[in-house]
C-alpha cells in the first residue's frame, strides 16, 4: 500500500505540486523559503537550536491549527523552560501567524512533503524527543520516519469529521500504520474520541482534553488596538451594524452581499467587511461588490495609507492572520464555509470578542464548538440567503438581543478554557513513560575509528566500507551525492527482500528440503544485523541445559574465522583446540567461558549439527545466529529484540538493517527483548504491539545486559576469576572504554550505569580484529585523558594482541563480565526451553 501511496504522490508532485509552487515562486515574494523548507531543504541556522535536543515538535498545518498551538507552547514553557520547541506550519498563512504568536519557540518552519525521501531527511536531522500534529495532522511517510526512530507521538486538539471518517478509510493498512504509531490521542470531544476509535484507535490511548482554542489569548484587543482598527479600516462613529463575514468560500460571497444590501435598506450606514478563506480570490470578489454597486476597499491598502481612510461600503482583507483580531470591530459575525457544503470554520474566535455568530448549515467540522454555542443561544443557523438577511435585521434591531448573545459567547469560552493544561498532563505523563533511567543518559564522546586513522593502518575486511556505508544511511547529516547511493541499496532492499521471501516459500512448500537431527535443536537469533546479545544468550540457554542434566552442543557458523574447511572443533568441552583468529571471537569467547560444552564452527548448521550428535554425543544443540538457517529444523525458535535498536529504519538488506521482512517474525515461538533496563516503557510497549501484528501467539520474555564485575585482562585470559573487581570499586572512576560489536551503546551504557564517568568510547566495526599499533594507540589515548582505566568486552578481550595482554602498563585494563538477566517473564523462558528439549527428546525415544 506505500508503493501505490508513493507512487501516487510522486506523481502528484511532479505533476501538480511542483508546477504550481514554481508559478507561486515566481509571483510571490518570499515563497521561496517555503518552496526550499517544504522539499526539506531547510538550513541549519534555520533551527539549530533544536537540531538533536530532543526537542517538542508540535505541527498545525494553517492558521487555525497554529491558533490551537499557541496556549500550548505557553504551557510547555512554563512548566518545562529547559524543553526545546520547534513549530511547523504547512500553509504560508500558519508560518507567518507561528511567528506573530508563538515567539516561545525556538525554531519555526515550514511542514516537509510527504515524499518519503524528504520526510526521512528531516526527521533524522532534527530527531525530535516527541511529535505533536494539532488536529489529524497525520501523514504516512513522515510518520514512518518517526515510527523507525521509536520517537513518540501524541495527537493533541484532535478533531474528526465525519467526511475524514469515510476518507481515512480508504488509505486501509496505512491508516492503521499511523494509527498504531500514535501513544496518544488528545480528542476535543466525546464525539471526536468515539470518531477516532471507530477508525482503529486504540481506546486505552483516548482522552478527551477539550479544545486548546479556547485557551488562545492572541486575539486579545484593547481598546487602543480597537480604536487603531476602526481607523485603519475606515469605519467612522455611527456606522452601524458592521458585519464580518469571515473565512467564505465561492458563492458565499454573494449570498452576504444580497443580505447586506437588504439591511442596508434600513441602515444605510452598515459597513461589511469580508475575509476569504483564501485572499488570492479579492480581485473576484472585488468584481461582484461591482456588480452590487459598492465601491470596495483593501486592507493592505488603507493600511498603509495617511490621514483619514475612505469610508467604502465594502472592505476586502487581503491580509493573513489577522481575522482574528477583526472580529473586534464587527457587531455582527458570519462564520464562512457554511452556507456551502465545507462543514464551516472556527466560530471560537469571533465569540473571544464576545459577538453574535451566524452560520449556515453546514458545520460538520466544528460541531462540538457550534453545539456549545448554539445551546446559550450565542450562535444562530440560517438555512439561505433569505435567513441570513432576516437574521442581520434582527439582531442589528434589538440591542438587548446583540448583547445577550455576545456575553453568552464570552461566557462559553470561559467555562471551556484549560484544555492546554489537561494537555500537558498527558504530555508529561508520555515523556516520563518515553524517558531513559538517568543512569544511563550519560553524553561522553565517542571516536569512531575510520579509513585512514593513525594507530592500526586501517580497518580490515572491507569494514571501512561497511562503516562509511553505514554512517551514511544513518547520520544526521550527509553530502548532497547521498540519495543516489541510498537509493541504490534501497533497490537492492527489495531484490534481497524477494530472495527472502521466495527461499522461506521454497522450504516451507518443501521445494527445498529441510533437514533434521537426531536431537533437540534450540534456535537462537534475531531479525536484525548488529548486536542484539545473541552469545551471552546462547551461553545463559547452554549453562542451563547443562545443568538440566543434558549433554549440549553450540554450533555457531564461524563469522570472520580464519577456518576454511566445512567444520571445525573449537572446543570439545575439555579442550580448546582453536584460536580466536581461527575460530572467530564469538565461537572462541563461548568456547573459553564455558568449559564443559563443546562449541563447534561452519557454514552449514547440518554437517556441523550431524557431527555434534554422532561425535560428541549431542542431545541438545543450540544454534547460535540460527533464525535465517532455514535447512535445519528446530524445535524452539528464540528471537532476540534490541530494545534499543528496534528494527532500524524498517528497511531490509543493504539499505537498513533487517534480515527477513517483518512479517516473518511469524515463525517465533518466544520473543525475548533485550537490554530493557536501557530503554523506555513506551519504547516496550510500543515493541510489544508491533510484535503483536505478525505473532500473537508467542511469549514475550524481557531481559537485561546485567553487568557483574571487572577482571584485569590477564586474569581474565587466564580464566583467573579470584581477583574480579566488584563494580562499587571502581563507582566515580574516569576511565576510557573500546569495543568492536554489534551495538557499542549498550555496553557504553552499562559502564556509565555502573557509575563510572567515561572520558571517551572508542569503536570500531563489529568483529574487528586489533593489531598491536591499534592497541598502543588505545594505551596513549587513555594516557593522554588521564583516565583511570580501559574497559572493554569478552569479545574484544579473546583478539588482543597476547604482547598487549602481558605489557607493563601505567593504565589498567579490565575487562567486564556480564551475563543476560531474565527480568520479566524468567517462568514463562525455562519451562519453554525445557518443555521443548523434554518433548523433542521423548519423541526421539518413541521413535527408537
Amino acid at each position: 500500500m506505500y508503493i501505490l501511496y508513493n507512487l501516487l504522490g510522486i506523481l502528484v508532485f511532479l505533476f501538480f505540486i511542483l508546477p504550481y509552487y514554481g508559478y507561486r515562486l515566481i509571483r510571490e515574494k518570499g515563497f521561496g523559503t517555503r518552496f526550499r523548507q517544504s522539499m526539506g531543504l531547510i538550513r541549519r541556522s534555520e533551527f539549530e537550536n533544536v537540531i538533536g535536543r530532543h526537542c517538542i515538535w508540535i505541527h498545525g498545518a494553517s492558521v487555525g491549527e497554529i491558533v490551537a498551538t499557541s496556549p500550548l507552547v505557553k504551557e510547555i514553557k512554563k512548566i518545562m523552560p529547559e524543553r526545546k520547541v520547534l513549530v511547523s506550519a504547512f500553509t504560508v498563512g500558519g508560518y507567518n501567524m507561528a511567528r506573530q504568536i508563538i515567539p516561545e519557540a525556538d525554531a519555526i518552519i515550514y511542514f516537509p512533503l510527504d515524499l518519503p525521501w524528504v520526510a526521512e531527511s528531516v526527521v533524522r536531522r532534527v530527531h525530535p524527543g516527541i511529535f505533536m500534529p494539532v488536529e489529524t495532522e497525520l501523514w504516512p511517510n513522515f510518520l514512518r520516519a518517526i515510527r523507525n526512530r521509536n520517537i513518540p507521538v501524541m495527537m493533541v486538539n484532535g478533531r474528526i469529521s465525519e467526511k475524514s471518517v469515510k476518507n481515512y478509510r480508504y488509505l486501509f493498512s496505512i491508516w492503521r500504520d499511523m494509527l498504531r504509531t500514535v501513544s496518544r490521542f488528545c480528542m476535543q470531544s466525546s464525539i471526536d474520541a468515539d470518531y477516532i476509535a471507530h477508525l482503529g484507535a486504540d481506546p486505552g490511548k483516548i482522552f478527551v482534553t477539550g479544545n486548546t482554542k479556547f485557551d488562545q489569548t492572541y486575539a486579545e484587543v484593547t481598546p487602543e488596538d480597537l480604536a487603531n482598527y476602526k481607523k485603519e479600516l475606515g469605519l467612522r462613529e455611527g456606522d452601524f451594524p458592521v458585519i464580518v463575514a469571515g473565512s467564505t468560500h465561492p458563492s458565499e460571497e454573494e449570498a452576504v452581499l444580497t443580505a447586506f444590501t437588504e439591511l442596508r435598506k434600513k441602515y444605510p450606514r452598515a459597513r461589511l467587511i469580508i475575509a476569504p478563506r483564501k485572499p488570492a480570490r479579492v480581485d473576484e470578489i472585488r468584481r461582484l461588490d461591482a456588480k452590487f454597486g459598492y465601491e470596495t476597499g483593501y486592507r493592505s491598502v488603507m493600511k498603509d495609507m495617511q490621514g483619514e481612510r475612505p469610508a467604502c461600503p465594502v472592505l476586502l482583507i487581503d491580509t493573513i492572520g489577522e481575522l482574528g483580531r477583526i472580529y473586534a470591530v464587527g457587531d455582527i459575525v458570519f462564520i464562512g464555509g457554511s452556507l456551502m457544503h465545507h462543514g464551516g470554520h472556527n466560530v471560537l474566535e469571533p465569540a473571544a470578542h464576545a459577538k453574535p455568530i451566524l452560520v449556515g448549515p453546514s458545520m460538520e467540522n466544528f460541531k462540538d464548538s457550534y453545539s456549545l454555542l448554539s445551546k446559550v443561544g450565542a450562535c444562530r443557523m440560517v438555512q439561505d440567503t433569505e435567513g441570513l438577511a432576516a437574521a442581520f435585521r434582527e439582531i442589528a434591531g434589538d440591542d438587548v438581543l446583540r448583547q445577550k448573545m455576545g456575553a453568552a459567547s464570552i461566557q462559553v469560552i470561559h467555562e471551556n478554557r484549560g484544555a492546554a493544561i489537561k494537555t500537558m498532563h498527558y504530555l508529561t505523563e508520555l515523556l516520563e513513560e518515553a524517558s531513559v533511567p538517568k543512569a544511563f543518559s550519560q553524553v561522553y564522546p565517542i571516536n569512531t575509528r575510520n579509513f585512514n586513522d593513525a594507530g592500526g593502518g586501517g580497518l580490515k575486511h572491507g569494514g571501512a566500507i561497511i562503516q562509511y556505508i553505514f554512517h551514511m544511511a544513518h547520520s544526521p547529516e550527509r553530502p548532497w551525492y547521498a540519495f543516489l547511493l541510498l537509493g541504490f541499496l534501497r533497490a537492492l532492499s527489495w531484490l534481497y527482500g524477494f530472495g527472502a521471501r521466495a527461499s522461506l516459500w521454497m522450504y516451507q512448500h518443501h521445494f527445498l528440503p529441510t533437514k533434521q537431527l537426531d536431537c533437540c535443536v534450540i534456535s537462537i537469533g534475531n531479525i536484525t544485523v548488529g548486536g542484539t546479545g545473541k552469545t551471552p544468550t546462547t551461553q545463559r540457554v547452554a549453562q542451563m541445559i547443562q545443568k538440566m542434566g543434558y549433554r549440549v552442543v553450540i554450533l555457531n557458523r564461524g563469522y570472520r574465522s580464519h577456518w576454511d574447511k566445512p567444520l571445525g572443533v573449537v572446543s570439545d568441552g575439555k579442550k580448546i583446540y582453536m584460536t580466536s583468529y581461527e575460530a572467530g571471537d564469538e565461537a572462541y569467547l563461548m568456547a573459553k567461558t564455558m568449559p564443559g560444552i563443546p562449541v563447534v564452527i561452519g557454514k552449514s548448521r547440518y554437517v556441523t549439527g550431524s557431527y555434534a550428535v554422532k561425535k560428541l554425543d549431542a542431545e541438545v544443540i543450540i544454534m547460535d545466529d540460527g533464525y535465517q538457517h532455514w535447512q535445519l529444523a528446530r524445535n524452539l525458535d528464540i528471537v532476540l529484540v534490541d530494545t534499543l535498536n528496534l528494527f532500524g529504519n524498517g528497511c531490509l538488506l543493504p539499505r537498513g538493517i533487517l534480515r527477513e521482512p517483518l512479517s516473518h517474525l511469524d515463525r517465533a515461538d518466544m520473543f525475548l527483548f533485550t537490554k530493557c533496563d536501557q530503554s523506555s516503557q513506551l519504547t516496550r510497549t510500543t515493541l510489544v504491539e508491533n510484535v503483536r501484528c505478525f505473532n500473537k501467539r508467542a511469549p514475550i520474555v524481557e531481559s537485561i545486559h546485567h553487568a557483574m564485575n571487572f577482571v584485569e585482562i590477564a586474569d581474565w585470559y587466564k580464566g583467573i576469576q579470584v581477583n574480579a573487581i566488584d563494580l562499587k570499586e571502581l563507582q566515580g572512576k574516569k576511565v576510557m572504554i573500546f569495543s568492536a560489536i554489534g551495538n557499542p551503546s549498550s555496553f557504553e551504557q552499562n559502564i556509565s550505569g555502573s557509575g563510572l564517568e567515561i572520558l571517551e568510547a572508542v569503536r570500531y566495526p563489529d568483529h574487528h580484529d586489533y593489531g598491536m599499533l591499534e592497541m598502543q594507540y588505545i594505551g596513549e589515548r587513555a594516557e593522554e585523558l588521564h583516565a583511570d582505566a580501559m574497559i572493554t568486552t569478552g569479545k574484544d578481550a579473546v583478539k588482543i594482541p597476547t604482547e598487549f595482554i602481558y605489557f607493563n602498563r601505567d593504565i589498567p585494563l579490565y575487562v567486564l563480565n556480564m551475563d543476560i538477566k531474565v527480568t520479566k517473564g524468567e517462568n514463562v523462558f525455562e519451562n519453554g526451553i525445557s518443555h521443548a528439549v523434554k518433548d523433542s527428546l521423548k519423541k526421539k525415544h518413541r521413535k527408537k
